[in-house]
């Protein structure tokens, strides 16, 4: 056989099927659900700073999972996936829940006295001031929400953070700082603190 049959039998073979991947049953899908719900509903907690929209995160992963058709592989390290899921659903609530309702200007005050027991006044303060933290992030375009939620409000190391994402520490710490310096413009910029 000469060298141009072989090339023009080998462009003959017909390719075969790309084989759809299942869906992933249900049995498989309510272990991981049992395994990995609390940590779930905690990561979207930390973002959302709210019960019920944690629950709704929550919910909404699992739901996801159920009904797609491309299913990832969950076998080897479901909780990574899951734990990321998570963050970007509950950045999801927190945009949407910023889109729907904005608070005016003058209602962004931080003025807080140092004492060691807060007031009732400094609590409200605070908790003001970490539900305009989430809306901030949840302005962030996805990859970098996700980054700094991962770092700030789930405390991995840039190194984890890059390894979840299949990033470089670099990467992952040039994100950071691009999105702490975006919050912050954006913290001051409500504040009217022109520094």
């Amino acid at each position: 056989m000469g060298e141009d049959e072989r090339q023009n039998k080998e462009i003959d073979v017909p390719a075969l099927p790309m084989k759809e991947p299942a869906p992933i049953p249900r049995e498989q899908l309510e272990t991981v659900f049992r395994e990995h719900h609390a940590r779930v509903l905690a990561a979207a907690f930390r973002i959302t700073g709210s019960s019920d929209d944690a629950e709704d995160a929550l919910q909404t992963v699992f739901l996801r999972l159920l009904r797609r058709e491309d299913a990832p592989d969950l076998s080897s390290t479901p909780g990574a996936y899951l734990h990321r899921a998570a963050i970007n659903a509950a950045l999801d609530i927190v945009r949407a829940r910023s889109n729907s309702r904005a608070t005016p200007l003058d209602d962004c005050s931080t003025q807080v006295e140092d004492e060691t027991t807060p007031s009732p006044e400094r609590q409200i303060v605070g908790q003001e001031t970490k539900d305009r933290l989430r809306r901030a992030v949840a302005t962030l375009n996805t990859s970098a929400a996700e980054v700094f939620a991962l770092r700030y409000f789930e405390g991995y190391s840039n190194q984890e953070i890059a390894r979840m994402t299949g990033s470089t520490q670099g990467s992952v710490g040039v994100t950071l700082h691009r999105a702490r310096q975006r919050l912050k413009d954006m913290l001051h910029l409500v504040e009217g603190d022109e520094s």
